[in-house]
């Protein structure tokens, strides 16, 4: 009896040293598989051989429709991550291997193969700054636009006189986008293209005219491109913000009687954008006398589109004018940018030994 009871707690002392070599052996398993995992998860020691930003950051494209074990073997190929096997596993455990999105990314120096993740599922994507000033053409847009890395210039120009595109953004049938592309400062993503652009600047021109002006909303659009084809006119003929009102009633009272506008900025949009001729220093008669639509010195009222993209200055001007009788208005300061406004031609034409050319006293 008591042979059998020392087999027994033989036995029990045998199978709790097995119990606990067992549970030693899954801890250290545990550990060992945990500090693969961290070591796994760090970014390459090797410096990546992608393109590398000013930051120091590396660019990396997912394209559309990429499968997330091609993603995993280009960032390992790039030296962005250390193991693809890794990634891929992660993403099945996190549940996340169908949710990286596409398009242009940053990966900072350092990032792990989760922070990676966590970028690409979120679409954290790398933007860029694209600054449209006031006044400037479509034309220009384009050349900002590629230059920045958002969009080729040809895709801009092409998709922005597509008349089905204008009327899917609300604009008026036939109209095309140049007027609408509000001067502003954008951040968007690498080539996230011309569509996204574009769709932006006119959302934003409908946000900001709306806040500022709120009496045109409701505006009909055939209306609204009228007060934006103007705007254009005065954006690029004023020079101080304070006479943009009373430029606006010029051509405004002008438009009331029939006279012809008579805006020289016209006659230079069509000699660099119709004509594709560099921006003249001076004009002269035969400029004034060129035949075109957009040259109101020869056809009279509004030119058929806007000539350039107008801020809130202008727009504000063709909405809220100045009341006045003026009919004229002539540049008699080049240093302050002044004009001298009057309600006759005789009053305007001695205007012109007022002029003060810069370095005058």
């Amino acid at each position: 009896m008591k042979k059998v009871n020392g087999s027994s707690k033989h036995l029990a002392k045998r199978a709790l040293s097995i119990l606990a070599f067992v549970l030693v052996l899954a801890i250290a398993c545990g550990i060992g598989a945990l500090v693969l995992a961290r070591s796994l998860d760090q970014a390459p020691q090797s410096r990546p051989s992608g393109q590398q930003s000013e930051s120091g950051g590396t660019e990396f494209t997912v394209e559309a429709g990429e499968s997330s074990g091609g993603i995993a073997m280009r960032l390992e190929r790039e030296k962005l991550i250390r193991s693809a096997l890794f990634f891929r596993l992660w993403l099945r455990i996190s549940g996340t291997e169908s949710a990286l999105q596409a398009g242009h990314y940053l990966i900072e120096p350092g990032a792990t193969s989760g922070q990676i993740i966590r970028q690409l599922a979120d679409g954290k994507q790398l933007l860029v700054q694209l600054r449209i000033p006031e006044g400037i053409t479509l034309t220009r847009i384009a050349e900002l636009a590629e230059e920045a890395g958002v969009a080729s210039a040809k895709d801009i120009l092409t998709l922005a006189v597509d008349p089905a595109f204008a009327l899917e953004l609300g604009l008026p049938k036939g109209a095309g986008l140049e007027g609408y592309l509000y001067p502003d400062t954008y951040f968007l993503p690498k080539a996230s293209g011309a569509n996204v652009a574009l769709s932006l600047m006119v959302s934003t021109f409908r946000t900001k005219l709306s806040q500022a002006i709120p009496e045109s909303v409701g505006l009909p659009a055939e209306e609204l491109h009228k007060k934006v084809i103007l705007a254009s006119i005065v954006e690029r003929e004023y020079r101080l913000p304070e006479e943009a009102p009373r430029m606006a009633s010029v051509f405004l009272n002008r438009l009331k009687i029939g006279m012809a506008l008579q805006s020289c900025a016209t006659v230079v949009y069509v000699i660099t954008q119709r004509l594709g001729k560099p921006h003249p220093s001076r004009l002269f008669d035969r400029d004034l006398e060129i035949p075109d639509p957009f040259n109101t010195y020869r056809q009279p009222g509004l030119p058929p589109a806007p000539i350039a993209n107008p801020g809130l200055v202008a727009l504000s001007a063709v909405f809220r004018p100045e009341s006045s009788r003026y009919l004229y208005f002539r540049l008699v300061d080049e240093a302050s940018g002044r004009h001298y406004f009057s309600e006759t031609l005789d009053e305007h034409i001695r205007a012109g030994s007022l002029s003060v050319k810069p370095g005058s006293p």
